[in-house]
């Protein structure tokens, strides 16, 4: 080590062996690249032979003497040489034990050594050095410490072979803080705690100290860190903890079904409360003024004797209640609620009861506080505990005082002790104390909340018991086939690098964004370190908001695997990020690290980050991300108020636009599509979930060190099992780039801001000349995402075994780009489903903005972006797309919302094509609209531009529509119908045979015109374009056409000098006759070729000859013709395409046939010739090819093969629904009751009926009714149902007969004591037959007069507390993918 001074080095605790014989080498921990334990070397005797004797590392040795020779001497003598031989002997062996002593004690902390625990290793010194501020401290060249204590110091280098590890202790009670400015491993430099076979078992702090405003910066690493340079090691290895898993319960807000319940009533007399003894609900709040009128205690005693055996009542006085209290009422009370102060009630006192109807004195708490001067000196209190059905405990408190001349009374319902949270997995290493955050399942990621485990002795493996009590709902339970249980993540590790903060925010910190201090701590690694290994280590208060400081920084360190030489691959493990304030690990221009189990949480900026563009190969597995908010670093990390404020790096006067230059910020930012995520958690972002951005050139420092990036072609890496929602924008954006040049005159826009210029294309290796690589995103959940649950643009792309729900839109695929530069590609998902507004209904708060009526059952909830925001499931946007083996449901307009299973883009000035096709569709009878073109109004505005009109798509097989192989598109569009075509009025389409293509026009000079393009058939019906410049010397139209057709087209103003018309999607041998509007006079140069877009040019070019007469021209279609209509105008041309186009491509495989018209005009009269056109070239609607039957009979195959889309889909899980039906049902014409097993109803008559299942394999084992319950329903519940039984129970009409025998054996089927059954009107039960009590069991029972819903649980099959023999070995698919991505 060294200060001012050089320390003398530290000796070994043993010389090397004289004789030079090597002890044996140890397999045991080799941190980093530091010597390996050995064993003690056996220790030199002359003059005798010595067998060294170890068993254990406590090394106890045996000195046996051998004589070589028999001594023939005296007596004396021989008397002599004992004593002496026997002094010797015994110096020899004392000095040997104390050696022995020294090196057991001095060099070992515990009763035994562990050769895997780096603190355990030999020949290092024991290091204390104390608290200094000012300290410097080099450990270098033959510097071996262990850290035993707490330190306070300015700085640590350590470098050169130096090498420091944090003390432990058997039974971790350890508690080390080392405190300083920085920390420096370089250059052969080793810090360790803990190993990967040796964890850390106590408490090791590291805080980095120091302000942004003082001391020296470190070149390279700044202020304020941990860095590893070239030759370090750091290897940080905490006790293992499960980092994150799902609820496996849901969570209401208090932990009660029904709420929390705190009142303070402020009317005078006695208030009283009903509870529902099964759920805590409150029934009925009334307040009796018994001090003034007798009639209100009449009417307490009714309202008491009217209750049903078991309601919980609460009572308590404000003010004074006893003055008209009638004795008949006290009795009552008395009687029925067992309390013994009521008949001594006096003036002013203070009185609080708690007690349940018929149930006697044992269930009665009550209180009271005599009045004296104006005050009661405390409060009356009554409670009691109960427990619900479901087995939740909750407390019913009243109390009643006064204080200080005011009386004070108060009610409460919550639930008793702490909350008890159900689990996924079972969690190792949580403990008490520890810090957990549950994540947020509703649109507004601000409603994740934390909480503290406390110590529960009852807790299984999958439980813990924490303090307080939640605000939000927070759902634990696969909803309308979607997994929306919410993420359960563990914040607190035994080893933390922290940040020293000051109170608030100060100098140039950003403070107009922050009000809390923002430069926090910071970890980096640099290239060619020698090891870096994190595991299980907590980072909080890390990261600054100074570019490059973040909480873990791997900063352009190459290939960080085997291909980088590192035999130990780098992983980052079981992390816990959290409260930091820029990002939670970045990986700059480093490719091959595993990230793996890593929890980032409330933090500033993109969250994990994958910067430049070239990063590749890294893995990302099993990690979760959630509230990551807006930063300041990068335009695509700001909000609104950061991106317009921040100017510095604009060119003059340009004010960012938020809406395209920043507002990007993502929990998984990924510049590069070659890395793999599998298994990870997006759980609430401001703006995405995850984000693939392609960029066109590497970025940042990594500018210039490497040639393209080639990244919008580059094949997209592992995408599996992945999870996102709470998101503000999206829950998975692929889209767009950054922009790579500075801010100029020409760009005035930041480096880095966001930039539409990028187009995710992926081809064999990258190479646009070879085949594409279609990108597949497999098992994609994503729900309660504002905006979009995924947007999508390029191709080819294909989206398989995914769940959307509860988005503002599903899913959107935008195409490649705008033609002629997009070649065409598909976009296609499959298996999939979709729900427009499930049963989670969400809470309010937390930043939820929109609060109002939706869904199926037209309950209140959370609703995304707007009340009226109409909410669609897929959203076609240009295309080519295919939907196909999809399932929709739950689209449910209201009165001020369109809601549409299948949408289009909203005001989208674009092309469709008649590609777009749907195929094997499933719609559920709760979809109100399977299509829906829009309408003019809030959202849609006009409903008039370019993409609007020409909205359109193929249904293949007739799933959408009922007719097969026909074409949807607008009521208004008359380019794409017939007279049979059929309307759909509520879809404001048109349902038509026929054959459909488009024909891009691109137009110049002028390029501004707006065009008129008019079918000869419907002539009376124009469709007029705007067309899109986009910055361009030209302007583009593209109509969608039915083939085999006559069209015209117009201007606004002259026609345009020079008309290309590309056949786009024309198979070979399909036609249209255009007639162009020109002046009278003009004169044209009429030409066809090929383009090639890959290279800009063109062949096979032609001239047309102009013929005499249209006829000439149509008798001939094949033939370059064209024929100019000097009366009306119009130069008509038959556009009929020569070559073959195969697959998704636009145009043919020899390239895009077009035709190209140069006109020559003298006139500058407008070009407008529908006048002279029409009637003259007016023809009779007809149908190319006839309309076909409606389909008939059920539509087999169609919909998702799969049910219940997960995040374990190893775990099968079967959909049961109970339909029960009460009278009210009946009389109101509701549909038959039924209980459903995996789609299969069985329907039911009689007042009960139960089905159940194998709970083993999911096959239906018995269905049986009973006509009342009585004591044969009740001995079948005994007696009748096998062990491991899944237990569906659902009723009709009225309950009737010995309910409350039917209620005593549900206890043994799943309920946590028998229910009051008795006056209600319906019930449904979910329960099981075995040894166990699973956590999907439930009883549902509803109010005389109200009937239940359709109740859906997804349970889980085979489960190992059910005992069941698992035959077949359980596929994880996802650590088959992780074992691929790590080769």
């Amino acid at each position: 080590m060294q200060e001012e001074r050089n320390l003398p080095r530290p000796s070994l605790p043993f010389p090397p062996t004289p004789n030079g014989r090597s002890c044996r080498s140890s397999s045991g921990y080799v941190p980093g690249r530091v010597m390996p334990v050995r064993p003690p070397p056996a220790p030199t005797v002359i003059g005798h032979s010595v067998q060294w004797s170890s068993s254990k590392a406590e090394n106890l040795a045996t000195f046996i003497a051998r004589g070589s020779e028999q001594w023939q001497e005296s007596e004396a003598a021989r008397s002599r040489r004992r004593v002496k031989n026997s002094l010797v002997c015994v110096g020899i062996c004392l000095g040997i034990f104390l050696i022995v002593l020294a090196v057991v004690f001095g060099t070992n902390p515990g009763p035994e050594r562990d050769e895997n625990c780096p603190d355990h290793q030999l020949g290092f010194t024991n290091w204390d050095p104390g608290h200094n501020e000012q300290r410097r401290v080099v450990i270098g060249k033959g510097d071996r410490f262990r850290l035993v204590s707490s330190a306070t110091l300015h700085s640590i280098i350590i470098r050169q072979g130096g090498v420091l590890v944090f003390a432990d202790s058997r039974d971790g009670s350890r508690n080390i803080s080392l405190k300083c400015n920085y920390i420096l491993v370089k250059d052969g430099g080793a810090l360790h705690i803990g190993a990967e076979k040796c964890r850390y078992k106590s408490r090791a702090t590291i805080t980095l100290r120091g302000r942004s405003d003082e001391g020296e910066e470190v070149p390279g690493f700044g202020r304020k860190f941990l860095g590893v340079a070239s030759g370090g090691t750091l290897e940080l290895h905490g006790a293992a903890k499960t980092s994150w898993t799902l609820l496996a319960k849901t969570l209401p807000p208090s932990g009660l079904e029904f709420g929390s319940y705190v009142e303070r009533p402020a009317t005078r007399g006695l208030n009283v409360r009903v509870v529902d003894q099964d759920t805590g609900q409150v029934l009925l709040a009334d307040r009796f003024d018994t001090h003034d009128f007798a009639n209100e205690s009449k009417r307490l005693q009714n309202l008491l004797q009217t209750q049903d055996s078991g309601r919980i009542i609460a009572i308590a006085v404000r003010d004074s209640a006893a003055k008209n209290l009638l004795r008949q009422t006290k009795e009552t009370i008395q009687e029925l609620l067992g309390s013994s102060l009521v008949h001594s009630l006096s003036y002013r006192q203070a009185w609080a009861l708690v007690g349940v109807i018929g149930a006697g004195n044992t269930s009665c708490n009550e209180s009271v506080r005599d009045y004296e001067n104006h005050d009661t000196r405390g409060k009356a209190e009554a409670q009691k505990e109960f427990v619900t059905v479901d087995g939740v405990k909750f407390a019913v408190s009243a109390s009643s005082q006064w204080k200080k001349g005011i009386p004070q009374t108060e009610f409460q319902v919550d639930v008793s002790g702490g909350l008890v949270l159900e689990l996924l997995d079972e969690v190792e290493g949580w403990k008490e104390g520890d810090r957990i955050v549950i994540a947020s399942t509703d649109y507004s990621m601000h409603q994740a909340e934390e909480f503290t485990i406390r110590r529960c002795s009852g807790c299984g493996a999958r439980q813990v018991e924490v303090t307080g009590k939640a605000q939000f709902l927070h759902v634990g339970e696969i909803m309308d086939g979607i997994d929306m249980r919410a993420e359960v993540g563990v914040l607190t590790r035994n080893i933390v690098i922290e940040g020293e903060m000051e109170d608030s925010c100060y100098g140039d910190n950003w403070c107009q964004f922050f009000k809390y201090d923002t430069f926090g701590g910071h970890l980096k690694i640099l290239k060619n370190f020698t090891s870096v290994h994190l595991s299980d280590v907590e980072l909080v208060h890390m990261g600054q908001q100074v570019m490059g400081s973040y909480p873990v920084h791997f900063h352009l360190c190459g290939d960080v695997d085997r291909l980088g030489g590192y035999s130990s691959p780098t992983y980052l493990k079981s992390l816990a990020i959290h409260h930091c304030f820029s990002r939670c690990v970045t990986v700059h221009a480093t490719n091959g690290l595993l990230i793996r189990d890593t929890v980032g949480y409330d933090t500033l900026g993109h969250c994990f980050f994958l910067e430049d563009g070239i990063e590749e190969r890294n893995v990302l597995f099993h990690n979760l991300g959630l509230v990551t908010k807006p930063g300041t670093l990068l335009p695509t990390d700001r909000n609104d108020a950061m991106c317009s404020s921040i100017r510095n790096n604009v060119y003059g006067n340009y004010i960012p636009v938020p809406a395209t230059d920043c507002k990007a910020v993502s929990t998984f930012w990924v510049a590069n599509p070659n890395n793999h995520l599998i298994n990870n958690a997006a759980a609430g972002s401001q703006d995405t979930g995850i984000w693939y951005l392609f960029h066109k050139v590497p970025t940042g420092e990594s500018h210039g060190l490497f040639t393209e990036t080639k990244a919008e072609l580059t094949p997209l890496g592992t995408f599996y099992n992945n999870r996102v929602h709470s998101n503000f924008k999206a829950g998975l954006f692929i889209d767009k780039g950054v922009k790579v040049t500075n801010a100029s005159m020409d760009d005035p826009r930041e480096y880095l801001c966001l930039d539409n210029s990028a187009r995710f294309r992926p081809h064999q290796d990258a190479d646009p000349q070879k085949p594409r690589i279609a990108a597949l995103i497999d098992r994609l959940i994503a729900f309660k995402n504002n905006d979009h649950g995924a947007w999508v643009r390029g191709g080819d792309i294909i989206f398989q075994n995914s769940g959307f729900s509860d988005n503002g839109i599903g899913l959107s695929f935008a195409s490649d780009g705008s033609f002629p530069k997009d070649e065409g590609s598909s976009q296609v998902i499959s298996e999939s489903l979709f729900v427009g507004e499930s049963r989670n209904y969400g809470s309010q708060g937390g930043q939820n903005k929109y609060w109002g009526v939706g869904g199926v059952e037209g309950k209140n909830r959370t609703l995304p972006r707007d009340k009226t925001f109409p909410i669609r499931g897929f959203q076609i946007y240009d295309g080519p797309i295919h939907v196909t083996k999809t399932t929709f449901q739950n689209y449910m307009a209201s009165s001020v919302r369109f809601t549409s299973a299948i949408g289009f883009f909203l005001k989208n000035p674009w092309q469709l094509t008649p590609k777009n096709s749907f195929s094997l569709l499933k719609f559920d009878t709760n979809v109100a609209l399977r299509v829906f073109f829009g309408k003019p109004g809030p959202w849609f505005e006009g409903y008039d531009l370019d993409g609007d009109k020409n909205a359109v798509f193929h249904d293949i097989d007739g799933s959408v529509t009922g007719y097969k192989d026909t074409y949807v598109g607008r009521m208004d569009n008359f380019l794409v119908q017939h007279p049979d075509c059929k309307n759909i009025t509520s879809w404001f389409g048109s349902v038509c045979s026929g054959k459909y293509a488009q024909v891009y026009i691109q137009t110049r000079r002028p390029q501004n015109l707006t065009m008129t393009i008019v079918r000869d058939e419907y002539s009376k019906h124009p469709m007029t374009l705007r067309g899109i410049n986009q910055r361009a010397d030209f302007q583009q139209y593209q109509p969608v056409v039915m083939l085999q057709k006559g069209y015209t087209i117009h201007w606004n103003g002259r026609a345009p000098e020079e008309t290309f018309l590309y056949l786009i999607n024309f198979n070979k041998g399909d036609w249209i006759r255009v007639g162009l509007c020109y002046p009278k006079g003009s004169a044209f140069q009429v030409m066809a070729d090929i383009y090639q877009r890959q290279n800009s040019t063109a062949h096979g070019v032609e001239d047309f000859q102009e013929v005499a007469s249209l006829e000439q021209l149509q008798n001939k279609p094949g033939e370059r013709k064209y024929y100019f209509d000097n009366g009306t105008g119009l130069l008509f041309l038959m556009l009929q395409a020569r070559q073959d186009r195969e697959g998704h491509s636009y145009c043919s495989t020899q390239g895009c046939e077009r035709v190209k018209v140069a006109a020559m005009m003298e006139s500058r009269t407008v070009s407008n010739c529908m006048p002279a056109a029409y009637p003259k070239y007016s023809a009779p609607p007809t149908a190319t090819i006839a309309m076909p039957p409606k389909n008939s009979g059920k539509c087999e195959n169609c919909g998702a093969s799969q049910l219940a889309f997960t995040s374990d889909p190893y775990q099968t899980y079967l959909r049961v629904q109970i339909q029960s039906l009460g009278r009210t049902g009946i009389r109101q014409g509701q549909d038959k009751p039924f209980i459903s097993v995996n789609g299969t109803k069985f329907p039911f008559w009689d007042r009960f009926f139960m089905v159940t299942v194998d709970a083993c394999n999911g096959m239906v084992t018995q269905n049986v009714s009973f006509t009342k319950a009585d004591a044969v329903m009740a001995h079948y519940l005994e007696t009748g149902i096998s062990q491991r039984s899944i237990v569906l129970l659902g009723s009709k009409d009225t309950i009737s007969g010995d309910i409350e025998a039917i209620s005593e054996r549900l206890v043994s089927l799943g309920t946590a004591k028998p229910a009051k059954l008795h006056k209600k009107e319906s019930i449904a039960f979910f329960g099981y037959r075995g040894g166990s009590r699973p956590l999907w069991t439930r009883l549902y029972s509803s109010p005389a007069g109200q009937g239940l819903p359709l109740l859906e649980k997804y349970i889980p099959l085979q489960l190992e507390n059910y005992g069941c023999t698992r035959v077949d070995t359980i596929q994880r698919k996802e650590l088959e993918l992780l074992h691929k991505a790590l080769q």
